[in-house]
């Protein structure tokens, strides 16, 4: 008699989120049924011109739909949540679990994308989750950077694997603000955990860090010294940090107006979930702070990473309808700048320079902002408390996921116990082996407007020429059984520094002529053949005069 096969592995695969920050979506496999923990985005970098986000490719999660049992949301930041509703539209109907303020979020986006009808929503909270497929869910409160944050632990027959989300460990959390629950995570560890995927963000910043309390005590002492109004912009996902910035106005005797859509939007879901409490007579309108003084007012507002149509890039450049930097104002950057917007940032703050504000960074004050992150004291210790039998560090740069390991190495972890995945590699693991098995595609898909994957990175390539030289665009009449040129062909040029040289542009129509004549000459009359000689011939003569390489475009009318 045949033995019967053993349990099959359990198998993860990150499509987003190793080797970067952001784009966070792992997948977690069993049984041939799956479950996705978070589904995020990142936001363009300078050289993606006209890309509005980038996400994660869903193409192995939407060849395989059938055997999507749910998405689990870890927290509501954007690298983890941003690129839900692209997933719904993309698998169809989509079950979504989550906690509150997360699923509050997510709710608000698919109401904007008009995709409520296609997902069912189960909130959860810490302790016992639904079971899904193969799958026994088991959720985690910890502590972050917004309310409501959670691990989750998946319990198979194999053993269980447990994914931290975002987190640190802060034992004077703000009001409203929960601890990191220590003895859960503690219980999960004796009872024995086969995989460990942890945040991997600060893994190479040294063990002290200050608590959020402290920032706002911080804050305090800037509101009780600025002279005029005080201007704070913060990532708008981070309620706690506007929790302790109102609490401060209100005890300094100053009103808080909210500028930004995203930052109004998610106060107000955090207002209705009891996740913040403004105090009495503190918030107002815009158009209400006419009537207090400068040193009155505070305004949050949205731009911390130098977002050109942000409130505060906004009212640097002068353009906000309703707002303007004054002299006395005092501008605050509670937050810190991701990797890849410093130059806009740095824009952002010489703006407010030239008006003659004052401004404070974290560079310049330390106490200003914490991270939401644990630093490398607090990975360990998640490690000595999980205690896994496999890990393998996730959300961080290749340098972070290097760090971490070598913090888990520290801890006598074994090497070949720690594995360092790149997005699509395929870990197998059983209770007693892993391994990188397999790797599948995980690219990127940009959206840009209302399209999603329209943009190939040969349309960035080409965006990119045009950013830096510009297009000259050639229209040239032949007749259509000979070739010859009639008339004088036309040139249009856009963004070619070059154009304003009556030299440069003769030598352009001689040029244009000459390779007409060559072409004619030589019997050529298929559009495709003439626009390349053409094609080649101008652009030539463009680099050897000017050392630019515009695109060039020859457009052919046949008569």
């Amino acid at each position: 008699m045949a033995s019967s096969p053993g349990p099959s592995p359990v198998r993860v695969i990150p499509l987003g989120g190793t080797g970067e920050i952001g784009r966070n979506m792992y997948v977690v496999e069993k049984d041939d049924r799956m479950v996705v923990i978070d589904c995020g985005v990142t936001f363009p970098k300078h050289d993606q011109l006209g890309v509005d986000l980038v996400l994660p490719d869903f193409s192995y999660v939407e060849e395989r739909a059938d055997r999507l049992e749910a998405l689990i949301l870890t927290h509501g930041h954007e690298d983890h949540i941003g690129g839900v509703p692209y997933l719904v539209r993309a698998v169809g109907r989509l079950t979504i679990i989550g906690p509150r303020f997360a699923m509050g979020l997510v709710r608000a986006k698919l109401d904007e994308h008009r995709l409520t009808d296609r997902v069912e929503m189960i909130e959860v909270g810490p302790g016992a989750g639904p079971e899904v497929g193969p799958f026994r869910t088991e959720f985690v409160r910890l502590t972050h950077s917004i309310p409501d944050c959670l691990a989750v632990a998946l319990h198979t027959d194999e053993g269980t694997v447990v994914h931290t989300g975002d987190f640190k460990f802060d034992h004077t959390p703000v009001a409203g603000a929960p601890r990191t629950d220590v003895p859960a995570l503690a219980r999960l560890g004796e009872e024995g955990v086969l995989l460990l995927l942890a945040d991997s963000t600060n893994a190479e910043e040294p063990p002290e860090a200050q608590t959020e309390r402290s920032v706002g005590q911080e804050i305090r002492r800037v509101l009780a010294t600025a002279p005029g109004r005080v201007i704070i912009t913060t990532f708008s996902s981070h309620i706690h940090r506007v929790q302790q910035i109102m609490e401060a106005a209100f005890d300094d005797g100053r009103v808080v107006t909210l500028v930004g859509r995203s930052l109004s939007r998610n106060v107000g879901i955090a207002t209705n979930l009891g996740c913040l409490r403004v105090p009495p007579q503190t918030l107002v309108r815009l158009k209400e702070l006419e009537e207090y003084r400068p040193d009155e007012q505070v305004i949050i507002c949205t731009g911390s990473q130098g977002e050109p149509l942000a409130a505060l890039s906004r009212m640097a450049r002068g353009e906000h309808h309703q707002l303007t930097i004054q002299p006395s104002d005092t501008v605050v950057y509670s937050s810190r700048t991701v990797p890849g917007n410093e130059l806009a940032v740095n824009d952002t703050i010489n703006r407010i320079v030239r008006l003659g504000a004052r401004f404070i960074t974290g560079g310049s004050d330390p106490r200003i902002h914490v991270s939401g992150h644990g630093t490398s004291a607090d990975l360990q210790w998640m490690l000595q408390l999980i205690r896994p039998k496999f890990f393998a560090p996730i959300h961080g740069e290749p340098r972070h996921l290097r760090a971490h390991a070598d913090l888990a190495m520290a801890l006598d972890v074994p090497a070949d116990a720690i594995f360092r995945l790149d997005n699509g590699d395929v870990l197998e693991v059983t209770r007693d082996t892993a391994a990188v098995v397999d790797h599948v595609t995980a690219g990127v898909t940009y959206v840009d407007g209302l399209g999603v994957g329209d943009v190939a990175d040969e349309v960035l390539r080409d965006r990119r020429h045009l950013a830096d030289d510009g297009v000259v665009v050639i229209v040239a009449t032949l007749e259509a059984d000979t070739g010859e040129p009639i008339g004088d062909a036309e040139v249009i040029t856009r963004g070619f520094s070059a154009a304003d040289d009556p030299e440069v542009m003769e030598e352009t129509l001689l040029e244009i002529e000459r390779s007409l004549r060559a072409s004619a000459a030589q019997r050529v009359t298929e559009i495709g053949v003439l626009q390349h000689q053409l094609h080649d011939a101008v652009a030539g003569l463009l680099r050897k005069r000017t050392g630019q390489r515009p695109m060039v475009l020859p457009v052919i009318v046949e008569v």
